[in-house]
């Protein structure tokens, strides 16, 4: 059971160091303030409404000359360095990963202690044996 919590967690922690490093890019549509479509590995697919022919006549140029629609790209960049080292951290980061680690072996060092509390102390007086009295043995 120990062995397969710490392979599950060795697990879920190797996917964090891979998601946090990982670069990546989301492309979305948007027609007006719908969203259309949103792609992670592709370019999207468009609504069609960008490709119209502007209208002439009685409409306002200006207003046919705009598209409604918006593409957006959103990129992830991931980090680059994952090494932190001691020199980089402010003084109080490095007491408090000094008092922590000093606390935390601490924690695990067994006292050693010989004293039994009750050796000054009589056993308590039996008047009658209950097993006997109750006919109740363990075999």
């Amino acid at each position: 059971m120990k062995q397969l919590i710490h392979k599950s967690i060795a697990t879920c922690m190797a996917c964090v160091v891979l998601l946090t490093t990982m670069s990546f890019t989301v492309d979305i549509h948007y027609c007006g303030n719908t969203l259309v479509d949103f792609s992670f590995v592709q370019q999207v697919e468009t609504c069609g409404m960008e490709t119209v022919a502007s209208t002439s006549g009685c409409e306002n140029p200006m207003l046919a000359a705009t598209s409604c629609c918006t593409d957006q790209q959103v990129s992830k960049q991931g980090t680059e360095d994952l090494t932190i080292t001691f020199d980089t951290l402010t003084f109080k980061q490095q007491v408090f990963v000094a008092s922590f680690t000093y606390t935390y072996i601490r924690l695990f060092e067994g006292a050693q202690s010989e004293a039994i509390p009750f050796v000054a102390y009589a056993p308590p007086f039996v008047k009658q044996d209950v097993q006997v009295l109750h006919q109740t043995f363990l075999i």
